[in-house]
């Protein structure tokens, strides 16, 4: 069967696109893609989020982000990144919670650890 999608690419919400493009590329580690005067995009590890500048009052947005292991989990405290949830081991994986400049939470996890007991 040939493959209809691509990619997905979330798109998160953001007051200022060069304050927040800054962020995800001088604190998250990312690295600018391309920015035009609204919206702009982000990678890190081959994988996109593209950040919108929103004029008007908009919910923050949330973004699932799968990992081979959780050493981003302490580089991103490790630089003073608000955390919204600390580490957990649930069954589905071992994830933390992150927020950005503007409240967008970077859901990260890497799979379940066997060491750890499940919450």
């Amino acid at each position: 069967m040939e493959r209809s999608v691509e990619n997905t690419i979330p798109i998160l919400p953001v007051k200022c696109l060069k304050e927040s493009i800054d962020y995800y590329v001088g604190t998250l580690g990312f690295t600018e893609d391309w920015r035009g005067n609204f919206v702009g995009s982000v990678s890190r590890d081959g994988c996109c989020i593209m950040l919108s500048e929103e004029t008007g009052a908009s919910d923050p947005g949330w973004v699932w982000i799968g990992l081979e292991n959780a050493r981003l989990f302490e580089e991103y405290k490790g630089k003073g990144v608000q955390v919204q949830q600390e580490s957990q081991n649930h069954a589905w994986a071992y994830e933390m919670k992150f927020e950005d400049l503007d409240g967008n939470v970077l859901w990260l996890g890497t799979e379940p650890r066997k060491d750890l007991p499940e919450i």
